[in-house]
């Protein structure tokens, strides 16, 4: 059974940053893609970046291309989320994916 245990979250300033962690188990993580979603009270779940299984492509939301970037550590089994010049609009709980596993999430708070 796939686990995905995120972590990272927590109240930072607008123009700060942070960096997420997903740790993963029960699979083999290299050779299946990561994502990170993000929901918003209120609005939909969305896509925020992908990175393929071997760490070489990515792809980002345009709401946070520039700012955020993913990559991975396969030794670890861990995909990361490095996210810069937060703004209040990236407020939001913030969910790792691996094919059908989700994690439980961490929030992450951008105010003054």
């Amino acid at each position: 059974q796939v686990q995905l245990v995120e972590s990272g979250g927590g109240l930072v300033q607008p123009g700060g940053s942070l960096r997420l962690s997903c740790a993963a188990s029960g699979t083999i993580f290299s050779i299946y893609a990561m994502r990170w979603y993000r929901q918003a009270p209120g609005k939909q779940r969305e896509l925020v970046a992908t990175i393929s299984s071997s760490g070489y492509s990515t792809n980002y939301a345009d709401s946070v291309k520039g700012r955020f970037t993913i990559s991975r550590d396969n030794a670890k089994n861990t995909v990361y989320l490095q996210m810069n010049s937060l703004k209040p609009e990236d407020t939001a709980v913030y969910y790792c994916n691996l094919q059908a596993s989700w994690g439980q999430g961490t929030q992450v708070t951008v105010s003054s």
